[in-house]
Protein backbone atom coordinates (compact mmCIF):
# COMPACT_ATOMS: atom_id res chain seq x y z
CA UNK A 1 0.00 0.00 0.00
CA UNK A 2 1.27 3.46 -0.83
CA UNK A 3 1.03 6.07 1.92
CA UNK A 4 1.01 9.85 1.68
CA UNK A 5 3.19 11.51 4.31
CA UNK A 6 2.70 15.26 4.65
CA UNK A 7 3.80 18.17 6.84
CA UNK A 8 7.35 16.85 6.90
CA UNK A 9 10.08 19.07 8.36
CA UNK A 10 12.40 20.58 5.74
CA UNK A 11 15.33 18.67 7.24
CA UNK A 12 13.85 15.27 6.28
CA UNK A 13 15.38 13.69 3.16
CA UNK A 14 14.62 10.37 1.38
CA UNK A 15 16.78 8.40 3.79
CA UNK A 16 15.26 10.02 6.89
CA UNK A 17 11.74 9.40 5.54
CA UNK A 18 12.53 5.71 5.10
CA UNK A 19 14.01 5.60 8.62
CA UNK A 20 10.84 7.16 10.09
CA UNK A 21 8.83 4.20 8.80
CA UNK A 22 11.58 1.53 9.21
CA UNK A 23 9.59 -0.46 11.78
CA UNK A 24 6.85 -1.04 9.18
CA UNK A 25 9.06 -2.81 6.58
CA UNK A 26 9.22 -0.01 4.00
CA UNK A 27 9.84 -1.02 0.37
CA UNK A 28 10.29 2.51 -0.93
CA UNK A 29 10.30 6.06 0.42
CA UNK A 30 10.26 9.04 -1.93
CA UNK A 31 10.44 12.65 -0.85
CA UNK A 32 8.87 15.07 -3.35
CA UNK A 33 11.24 17.91 -4.27
CA UNK A 34 10.99 21.13 -6.24
CA UNK A 35 12.32 20.43 -9.73
CA UNK A 36 14.25 23.70 -9.91
CA UNK A 37 15.71 24.14 -6.42
CA UNK A 38 15.82 20.49 -5.35
CA UNK A 39 14.36 21.52 -1.98
CA UNK A 40 11.75 19.33 -0.29
CA UNK A 41 8.12 20.26 -0.87
CA UNK A 42 7.31 18.95 2.61
CA UNK A 43 5.63 15.71 1.61
CA UNK A 44 6.46 12.29 0.26
CA UNK A 45 5.25 8.77 -0.31
CA UNK A 46 6.09 5.54 1.49
CA UNK A 47 5.31 2.11 0.01
CA UNK A 48 4.68 -0.75 2.39
CA UNK A 49 4.02 -4.21 0.91
CA UNK A 50 1.86 -5.58 3.73
CA UNK A 51 -1.52 -3.78 3.90
CA UNK A 52 -1.91 -4.56 7.62
CA UNK A 53 1.50 -3.04 8.36
CA UNK A 54 0.53 -0.01 6.24
CA UNK A 55 -2.70 0.48 8.21
CA UNK A 56 -0.74 0.18 11.44
CA UNK A 57 1.72 2.78 10.14
CA UNK A 58 -1.17 5.16 9.40
CA UNK A 59 -2.64 4.75 12.89
CA UNK A 60 0.71 5.09 14.69
CA UNK A 61 2.36 7.78 12.56
CA UNK A 62 -0.58 10.09 11.78
CA UNK A 63 -0.21 13.30 13.83
CA UNK A 64 3.07 12.05 15.33
CA UNK A 65 5.32 14.98 16.28
CA UNK A 66 8.52 15.10 14.23
CA UNK A 67 10.75 18.11 14.91
CA UNK A 68 7.79 20.13 16.11
CA UNK A 69 5.51 19.23 13.20
CA UNK A 70 2.54 16.84 13.33
CA UNK A 71 2.80 14.41 10.41
CA UNK A 72 -0.15 13.75 8.14
CA UNK A 73 -0.22 10.09 7.14
CA UNK A 74 -2.94 8.55 4.99
CA UNK A 75 -3.45 6.14 2.15
CA UNK A 76 -2.20 7.77 -1.05
CA UNK A 77 -4.86 8.70 -3.57
CA UNK A 78 -4.39 9.07 -7.32
CA UNK A 79 -3.31 12.54 -8.34
CA UNK A 80 -6.12 14.66 -9.72
CA UNK A 81 -4.94 16.50 -12.84
CA UNK A 82 -5.22 20.28 -12.75
CA UNK A 83 -6.55 22.21 -15.74
CA UNK A 84 -3.62 24.61 -15.88
CA UNK A 85 -0.78 22.11 -15.51
CA UNK A 86 0.00 19.58 -18.23
CA UNK A 87 0.82 16.11 -16.97
CA UNK A 88 2.80 13.54 -18.83
CA UNK A 89 0.30 10.75 -19.30
CA UNK A 90 1.43 8.81 -22.37
CA UNK A 91 -2.12 7.80 -23.37
CA UNK A 92 -3.23 11.45 -23.67
CA UNK A 93 0.00 12.85 -25.06
CA UNK A 94 0.22 13.69 -28.70
CA UNK A 95 3.39 13.06 -30.66
CA UNK A 96 3.40 16.64 -31.94
CA UNK A 97 5.76 19.25 -30.62
CA UNK A 98 4.59 21.34 -27.69
CA UNK A 99 5.86 24.50 -29.37
CA UNK A 100 3.44 27.13 -30.59
CA UNK A 101 2.95 27.18 -34.37
CA UNK A 102 4.78 29.86 -36.31
CA UNK A 103 2.78 32.34 -38.36
CA UNK A 104 3.37 32.37 -42.12
CA UNK A 105 4.69 35.89 -42.71
CA UNK A 106 4.12 35.73 -46.46
CA UNK A 107 0.38 35.23 -45.95
CA UNK A 108 0.28 38.04 -43.38
CA UNK A 109 2.13 40.42 -45.69
CA UNK A 110 -0.19 39.58 -48.62
CA UNK A 111 -3.23 40.31 -46.47
CA UNK A 112 -1.77 43.62 -45.34
CA UNK A 113 -1.03 44.68 -48.91
CA UNK A 114 -4.65 44.06 -49.90
CA UNK A 115 -6.08 45.92 -46.91
CA UNK A 116 -4.55 49.37 -47.01
CA UNK A 117 -5.00 51.36 -43.85
CA UNK A 118 -7.59 54.14 -44.09
CA UNK A 119 -6.37 57.70 -43.94
CA UNK A 120 -6.36 59.06 -40.41
CA UNK A 121 -8.26 62.31 -39.98
CA UNK A 122 -7.44 64.44 -36.95
CA UNK A 123 -10.69 66.14 -35.94
CA UNK A 124 -8.97 67.94 -33.07
CA UNK A 125 -6.42 69.78 -35.21
CA UNK A 126 -7.92 73.27 -34.51
CA UNK A 127 -6.92 73.08 -30.85
CA UNK A 128 -3.35 72.23 -31.74
CA UNK A 129 -2.71 74.81 -34.49
CA UNK A 130 -1.08 77.36 -32.23
CA UNK A 131 1.05 74.83 -30.32
CA UNK A 132 4.63 74.34 -31.36
CA UNK A 133 6.54 71.08 -31.49
CA UNK A 134 8.62 70.51 -28.35
CA UNK A 135 11.61 68.26 -28.78
CA UNK A 136 13.45 68.35 -25.43
CA UNK A 137 12.64 68.53 -21.75
CA UNK A 138 14.29 71.95 -21.57
CA UNK A 139 12.02 73.27 -24.33
CA UNK A 140 9.02 71.86 -22.45
CA UNK A 141 10.07 73.71 -19.27
CA UNK A 142 10.56 76.94 -21.20
CA UNK A 143 7.16 76.50 -22.87
CA UNK A 144 5.51 75.96 -19.47
CA UNK A 145 7.17 79.11 -18.09
CA UNK A 146 5.98 81.08 -21.14
CA UNK A 147 2.43 79.85 -20.53
CA UNK A 148 2.64 81.02 -16.87
CA UNK A 149 3.84 84.45 -17.99
CA UNK A 150 0.87 84.79 -20.39
CA UNK A 151 -1.58 84.25 -17.51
Amino acid sequence: MKLYVGNLPWSVDDKALKELFASFDVEEAVLIKDKYSGRSKGFGFVTIADDEAAKKAISEMHEKDIEGRALTVSEAKPMVPRDNAPRYNDSNRSEESAEAPMADSSVINEDNAKDEAPEVVDDNSDAEDDEEDIETAEEAKEDAEDDKDKD
